[in-house]
Order: C-alpha cells, then structure tokens, then sequence
C-alpha cells in the first residue's frame, strides 16, 4: 500500500487527436458555435465509445470461430448454468419481461439446455459475447467484446444477471477455463493446460497472441503468470495504466484488441517482438472513441455504510503520515507514475523495492527492452470493489496488503492502526 505493485490495466489505445481535428472545424466557425461543435462532438464519441466497448468484436469471430471452434463448443456444452459457472454475464436490461418473470419464478426456462443460451446470445444479452444464430435457430459464429473481461452486472434479478456495471473487472470470468473447451488442433494439451491454471478475475496477456491465423507463444511465455484481470473505470488522468508501465491506455486497447481478442487490425511493438498487420484495420479507427468512453467511467464510490467513517478518518491520518502511503500514492489518483522528471516517461518502482514477485514484471515490455523488472503504483480509487490485490492477486484482502508493507518496511504500525488505515482504504 506504500508502494504498491499493482496496476490497473485496461484493453488500450492510440491517443486522442485535438478535438478541432476530430470535428472537422475551421477558422470561419465562431468561438461560440466551436464550443458547442466541440461538446456536441465530445458526447457522440462517447456514445459511440460505448457502444464499441459493449457491442464491437473488431472481427475477432476470426480466432472464436475460425480458429477456436468456440460456436460449436457453446451449442453443444455450454447451457446457461455452465455459462455462469465459468464467470459470464446476463443483461437484464436484453431480456424481454417474460423471460424475466420466468426467471424470476423458476419456471418456464431451461437453463441447463444450450439452446437456451443461444437464444440469450440471439438476444445480445451475455455480456462481451456477440453470436450470430440463423433463422433457423444454429450459431453460426461468436467474438467477444471489451465488456467480456471489463464489465460485469449488479445480480440484480439472481447471481450473474442483472444491469451492466461497465468498467468493473468481472473477478468471476475464468477466461481459461473457457478458452481451454476449444477443440481446435491449434491449441495443445500443454498450452489448456497452462490456461485452466489461471482461476478466476485472471488472464495472461504476455502468454500468447494472435496474428490473425495463428496462436504463437511470446518469448516469455513459460511458465504462464496470470494477472487480475484491471478495472477499466477511473483512468482519467492515471496515465500509464499498465501493470508494468508498458504504454498508455492506447497502447494496451491496441495491443488486446488486436493480439489478444483476436480483432483483424494492427499492432507492432519490436520490445515484445510482436507485429501484426491486417487490412483492413478494424481496431485503429475505432480506439479514439473508445477511449472517450473508457475516461468517462468514473470510480464508483464506496457503498453507504460499508466502511467505519471515524476510523476511515483516523486512517487518513496513517496513510499520510506513519505509513507514508502518499509517498507514492499522490494526489488525487494516488499513483506517481507521472511524477518523474519526463512525464512521458514512467516512474515505476522496482520488484525488490515493493517486495513483489519479479516474473511478472521481466516478460513486460518495459521489462524485456531495460532488463528492469519493476511496477507502476496502483491508483487506489475503488478498492472495496477488486477481489484480489497486487497485480498478481497474491494478496487476498485490504488488510493482507496493509500487512505486506508494514512488515517490508518495518512501521510497527499497532493493529488498531492497521485496522482505521484499511478502514480508510475502503472508503476511497
């Protein structure tokens, strides 16, 4: 918590070109009508942004249905009880009334029949998953959306369905026990083997990646080292939300997208000794807009009555004074990884320094180009809502991370301190 680890991650982007460029403007347009051009510009791209980021498989079918199988797997093995099981999510918002009142009574729906998710799937109501079912009832092929990893619902009508949360990491969302149900010959018993390892709320991006026909294995890809799957809200004004500082949040949309979605688009970077290109580029022209909608999500404020406010006021005092939290977690995204001499460049904080396992941070991109293993400090806005802490969920609870650094840097803070320190963690 001092100096945290962990980082939030979020899928990533190019940078948002001037909002004169992207309105077209010119110099005959007044003052007046600029603005209002501007702000009416600046809501469309949100909107838009939205809708990629719920809806936009980038023509990913081409790895989840050319290549995994995964149209087959589902219409054969996959009913709505496994589906929940293995973390996916249900929009109830995409249901009809009636099929919300059958749920509502336990009647009149079967969710241990694969045809029922199908017909889910035709209603474009499982979040981050779009299929596309014939006329005559077959799936014919399935991708998957920003919203798969970085959105979950409120189980508002039962567990797994409910009103989209957008920008919440689904912790339930085993990714490779899932991907690990393909039969295509691409992937061998080795490679699902190492995929069922990854549990739930994780994923190994550093693993594998797609070139739009082939699953090649990254130079550091053995053995495989999930990390939580970031939440996607509360990146405004972060900068570099990657674990390990490997770019911005351009630079990690681009990379998912298009490496580990699958989307047919373009990627190079020569740290990773990763390059992709496909035509046309789906993913590129789409990321300003995502963007614009991944910094409107704001961090969810801690719920009413779920943390102690004269402890948590008491904690502040901790966090700024005897545990020295602010040292690194500064300002108001409590992160300093903008705070080094060239804000271009981040400031990030060795393996060593954090007391954190290093393999993680060696197969980065800033790993792998300075031979530095080393983490960027967690933002620590939303913590009541992550299941794991530390970029590798090796910490389990807010108190297990207090623990972790009052041993690493010996403050003898009293259990009582700890106790109001995490009390204070909790309400921001």
């Amino acid at each position: 918590m001092i100096r945290p680890a962990r980082l939030i991650g979020a899928a990533s982007v190019v940078l948002v070109t001037t909002a004169l460029a992207v309105c077209g403007l010119t110099a005959a347009d007044s003052p007046q009508s600029t603005t209002t051009t501007v702000q009416r510009a600046s809501v469309v791209r949100v909107d838009d942004g939205k809708t990629i980021f719920r809806f936009e498989t980038f023509g990913d079918e081409q790895l989840w249905t050319d290549v995994l199988r995964m149209h087959e797997v589902i219409a054969t093995s996959v009913d709505p009880i496994t589906a929940l099981t293995v973390g996916l999510k249900v929009d109830v918002d995409a249901l009809p009334a009636s099929i919300i009142d059958a749920l509502r009574s336990g009647t009149g729906v079967d969710l241990t029949s694969p045809e029922t998710t199908i017909q889910l799937l035709k209603l474009n109501a499982v979040v981050g998953v779009k299929g596309t079912v014939s006329d005559t009832g077959q799936l014919t092929s399935v991708g998957i959306t920003c919203a798969l990893c970085h959105s979950t619902v409120d189980n508002s009508l039962m567990a797994g369905i409910g009103h989209r949360l957008d920008g919440w990491a689904n912790a339930d969302l085993d990714v490779g026990k899932i991907v690990a149900l393909s039969t295509s010959p691409l992937l061998d018993d080795a490679t699902k083997a190492d995929f069922r390892t990854w549990g739930p709320g994780k994923y190994d991006p550093r693993h594998h990646y797609f070139d739009g026909t082939n699953i090649i294995g990254l130079p550091l890809n053995t053995p495989s080292l999930p990390v939580v799957i970031p939440p996607a809200y509360g990146l405004k004004g972060v900068g570099f939300e990657t674990y390990n500082g490997d770019g911005p949040i351009s630079y990690w949309n681009s990379y998912v997208g298009v490496g580990q979605m699958g989307g047919q688009g373009s990627f190079s970077d020569p740290r990773i000794g990763v390059s992709i290109s496909q035509t046309p580029d789906l993913v590129t022209p789409r990321l300003p807009a995502l963007l614009a909608y991944q910094l409107s999500l704001r961090t969810p404020k801690a719920p009413k009555g779920s943390f102690n406010q004269a402890a948590a006021d008491r904690g502040e005092g901790i966090f700024h004074g005897q545990a020295g939290c602010a040292t690194c977690h500064k300002g108001s995204t409590f992160t300093d990884v903008l705070s080094g001499a060239d804000p271009s460049v981040p400031l990030l904080h060795e393996a060593t320094e954090v007391g954190m396992d290093p393999t993680y941070a060696e197969k980065s991109a800033t790993g792998m180009s300075t031979g530095i293993a080393a983490y960027r400090t967690t933002p620590l806005r939303g913590l009541q809502q992550r299941r794991f802490y530390f970029h590798d969920g090796s910490a389990s609870s807010l108190l297990a991370v207090v623990n972790h650094y009052d041993a690493l840097f010996q403050l003898h803070l009293t259990e009582a301190q700890k106790s109001d320190l995490v009390e204070y963690l909790k309400s921001l």
